[in-house]
């Protein structure tokens, strides 16, 4: 049997707020009150532990409350053809709940918390993380989130991932916040990218712009490249 060609999906903020879910992005650099600095970085839970696992508590609890949507059903269509990578920024798991296969999360992910001392020790988590849940060796655990000022350890995966795409989506994202902007850096020449995004802004010439939300713009796309391999 043939090969499929494979096509590198990056997937930021945008396509899960059409879901409902809010962004930093969204609200001016604040989340629900709270600015990055107060959640989102390894200094914040040194200094308010009980505020961030509130937090993450909290977007684990709306998580639960929201569905994919039609940009993420499209994604998993894909793969009738395609052999489809997502690489996303998000740490929500609907790409996984629409029924995509193969999805690289690079910032974490709200449904595992791991060790605060060993990164190996990852655990699956549904409900609220309270300040005594520990791994078993007595060690506080944390959200499984890459926070602001941390090493992302997934970037050389996906680095790997997308050198040897085919095609390549750009999904719900300004394409501002490294290291995930770099990752198109690392694509072969002149195959096929497809940008999809309100703000989207002219790039190569080989970068089809489509300014349009997730929700219209990846069925599109989608539709087109499954009528392209039939």
């Amino acid at each position: 049997m043939a090969t499929r060609p494979k096509v590198v999906v990056l997937t930021g903020a945008g396509i899960s707020a059409e879901s409902g879910l809010l962004t930093f992005r969204d609200a001016g650099g604040l989340w629900e009150g709270h600015r990055v600095e107060e959640v989102a970085t390894p200094e914040a839970f040194a200094r308010n532990p009980q505020l961030v696992l509130n937090f993450y508590n909290q977007r684990r609890a709306q998580l639960q409350q929201v569905h994919p949507n039609a940009a993420h059903l499209a994604l998993v269509a894909l793969e009738q053809a395609y052999d489809v990578h997502i690489i996303t920024q998000n740490v929500d798991d609907l790409h996984e709940r629409a029924g995509s296969t193969q999805v690289l999360h690079l910032h974490g992910e709200l449904t595992k918390v791991r060790s605060s001392v060993n990164e190996d020790y990852v655990i699956a988590w549904q409900g609220d993380q309270q300040l005594d849940d520990t791994d078993p060796q007595g060690y506080a655990m944390r959200p499984f989130i890459v926070w602001f000022g941390e090493a992302v350890p997934m970037i050389e995966v996906a680095i790997r991932v997308i050198a040897t795409a085919d095609v390549v989506l750009v999904v719900g994202t300004s394409m501002q916040v490294y290291p995930a902007a770099g990752l198109l850096d690392y694509a072969p020449l002149d195959i096929p990218i497809y940008y999809i995004d309100p703000a989207a802004k002219p790039m190569a010439e080989h970068v089809q712009i489509r300014a349009e939300v997730a929700s219209s713009g990846v069925p599109a796309v989608v539709q087109e490249l499954l009528a392209a391999a039939s």
